[in-house]
C-alpha cells in the first residue's frame, strides 16, 4: 500500500468534463492515486459535502507591471499571487511588457527577478510586444518561444503600446512558424482617440465619459480586423476582454466559420455597467478600464458567450491601481478621464463571482466553470495536462469549495493592494476553503501557510493540439494557388 503525503476523501471531483466521488492520494507533489477507499497515515482532508476542483488557472493578470504610462501596478509578485490563491487559483500568467527601445531577453530578465522572491504559487509569463523590431522578430521571440513563452500580446490602441497591421502581422507570421499563440487587446485606437478629443473640447473631462469615448463600434471593428489578419496567415488568435455583444458575435461568427479564434471576458463586464462610472467627483475612475463595463444587454451577452462556447476563458484582468497619486489619481486629483489610469482589481474574487452567479444560478454547469477558469487557459497556453485538471501524472493543484459557504465582499476580506473592490456589498455562495499546489496545503482556514518565492516558473510548450489551425490558408498566400511564391 502506497503512504501517500496527503489523502483528500469523499469530495465530489469535478473536471471540465466528468463530475464523480472519489479519494485523491497525493505522493510528491502529483496526483498519485484516484480511487475510493484510499488510505493514508500523513495529512487526511475529509472533503465531504464540498467540490474538489482543479485549482484555477489565470491566464490574464498585471502583476508588478509598469504601464505604458509610467505606472507601476499596486500588486507585486507577493501581494498578487497571495490574493490569487486565496481566490482559489495556483498558477497564474501575468505579463512581462516589452517597452519601445527594450530588448524581449532584458524584459524576461526584469520580471523573473521580480517574481522568483515573491510568488507562492506557480507562474508563467505572457509576452507584450510593443517594438517588433527585425532583431526582436527575428531572433529574440522564436529564441524565447522555443525556452517557453509561447503566448504574447499586441495591442491595436495606446499610443506607446499599439502596432500598425503591417506589424501585427509579422508578428503572426512568427507566432505561426514556432507554434506560439497571439493575444490582441481589439480596439479601433484612432476612433478612440477622436472620440476623446471632441469630448474633451467640448469640456466633457469627468471619469464617466472614459466609456463613452471607447465606443462598441470601436471594439467590434479592431475585433474583426485581428481576426481578418490572422485568418490571412491560417494562425489561432486570442481576442482578451470581450465587452460588447457585437464583438462576441463577431468572434461567434468566425469560430462557426472553422477559424481559430479563442476568447475570454471578465468580471467586470458582467457586474459592472457605464453607470457605476458615473459617480460624485473622481469616484468613478475606480471604474475605469478599457474596454470600459457597457450596460445590461452587454451583460447577458458575455453570459451567452460563457455559456455557448464563444468564450474559452474568464480571466479576471485584474489591472490593480490605488485610488491615489500612485495610481488612478497619477496625473492629479481632477485629471481628464483621458489621463485615468486604465484597469480594475478583481484576480481574488475572479472564481468565486463567476461560482456564485454562474453555477450557483444555473447560467453555466460545474464543468464548464472548470473550463472556464482553469482547464481551457492550461491547454490553450501549453500547460495542459500538468495544470488545469484533476488527473493521475497532473500536479497536485486543488482547491476545495464549500458550496454553501456565503460571503459579504468586502475589501478587508481580500489580501491584494489596491484599497478597494467594484464588487464591494455583493453577496457571494461558494468559496474555495482549502487551496493546495504541488502537494503543499497554500490556505486553509483563511491562513497563508507557504512562504514567498515558494511559487515556481513554468516553461510552457506550444499548445498547438488545442489551438493547430485547420490549414486553410487563403487563396493568395497558399503556394498551390498564387503561382508558387512562398509567403510563410
Amino acid at each position: 500500500m502506497t503512504d501517500f503525503d496527503l489523502l483528500i476523501s469523499g469530495g465530489t471531483v469535478v473536471t471540465a468534463s466528468d463530475t464523480y466521488t472519489a479519494d485523491i492520494g497525493v505522493q510528491d507533489g502529483r496526483i498519485s492515486a484516484i480511487a475510493s477507499n484510499l488510505e493514508c497515515s500523513n495529512r487526511h482532508i475529509d472533503a465531504t459535502g464540498k467540490f474538489v476542483l482543479p485549482g484555477g488557472v489565470e491566464g490574464h493578470c498585471h502583476i508588478e507591471q509598469e504601464s505604458g504610462m509610467g505606472i507601476m501596478a499596486a500588486d507585486d509578485y507577493k501581494s498578487g499571487s497571495i490574493s490569487a490563491v486565496f481566490g482559489g487559483n495556483t498558477t497564474i500568467i501575468p505579463f512581462a511588457a516589452q517597452h519601445r527601445g527594450q530588448s524581449l531577453r532584458e524584459v524576461v530578465q526584469i520580471y523573473h527577478e521580480r517574481a522568483e522572491p515573491k510568488a507562492v504559487i506557480d507562474y508563467a509569463f505572457h509576452l507584450i510586444i510593443s517594438d517588433p523590431t527585425e532583431q526582436v522578430l527575428g531572433q529574440e521571440l522564436p529564441a524565447l518561444i522555443k525556452d517557453g513563452y509561447t503566448s504574447f500580446k499586441v495591442f491595436l490602441t495606446y499610443p506607446l503600446l499599439k502596432l500598425e497591421d503591417h506589424d501585427v502581422l509579422n508578428v503572426l507570421s512568427v507566432a505561426r512558424q514556432n507554434g506560439a499563440i497571439t493575444m490582441v487587446h481589439a480596439e479601433n485606437d484612432d476612433v478612440i482617440r477622436w472620440l476623446s478629443d471632441r469630448l474633451i473640447e467640448g469640456g466633457h473631462v469627468a471619469p464617466k465619459y472614459h466609456a463613452m469615448s471607447h465606443a462598441r463600434i470601436a471594439e467590434s471593428e479592431a475585433s474583426n480586423r485581428a481576426i481578418q489578419l490572422a485568418r490571412l496567415l491560417d494562425t489561432p488568435i486570442f481576442i482578451v476582454h470581450v465587452s460588447t455583444e457585437e464583438a462576441a458575435t463577431t468572434i461567434r461568427r468566425a469560430q462557426d466559420d472553422g477559424l481559430k479564434v479563442f476568447a475570454e471576458t471578465c468580471p467586470q463586464y458582467l457586474f459592472l455597467t457605464a453607470a457605476d462610472i458615473d459617480q460624485d467627483g473622481m469616484e468613478g475612475a475606480k471604474f475605469c478600464c478599457s474596454p470600459p463595463p457597457r450596460d445590461e444587454a452587454d451583460q447577458e451577452a458575455m453570459w451567452r458567450g460563457l455559456g455557448n462556447g464563444t468564450f474559452q476563458l474568464f480571466s479576471s484582468d485584474h489591472a490593480p491601481y490605488r485610488f491615489d497619486e500612485t495610481g488612478k489619481l497619477h496625473a492629479g486629483p481632477n485629471a481628464p478621464f483621458k489621463k485615468i489610469a486604465n484597469g480594475v482589481p478583481g484576480i481574488e474574487l475572479r472564481m468565486p463571482l463567476l461560482f456564485s452567479e454562474g453555477v450557483g444560478k444555473g447560467k453555466i454547469s460545474i464543468n464548464e466553470f472548470v473550463g472556464l477558469t482553469s482547464t481551457n487557459a492550461a491547454k490553450i497556453y501549453g500547460l495542459h495536462p500538468r495544470k488545469g485538471t484533476i488527473a493521475v501524472g497532473s500536479d497536485a493543484d486543488i482547491a476545495i469549495w464549500d458550496p454553501n459557504h456565503k460571503v459579504n465582499v468586502s475589501y478587508d476580506l481580500l489580501h491584494d493592494n489596491v484599497g478597494y473592490t467594484p464588487y464591494e456589498g455583493m453577496e457571494l455562495t461558494g468559496w474555495p476553503e482549502i487551496v493546495i499546489s504541488r502537494g503543499r496545503i497554500v490556505v486553509e482556514n483563511g491562513q497563508l501557510h507557504v512562504d514567498p518565492g515558494s511559487g515556481n516558473f513554468l516553461e510552457r510548450s506550444p499548445g498547438y493540439d488545442f489551438i493547430r489551425p485547420r490549414n486553410n490558408l487563403p487563396q493568395e498566400i497558399n503556394p498551390e494557388t498564387n503561382f508558387g511564391a512562398k509567403i510563410l
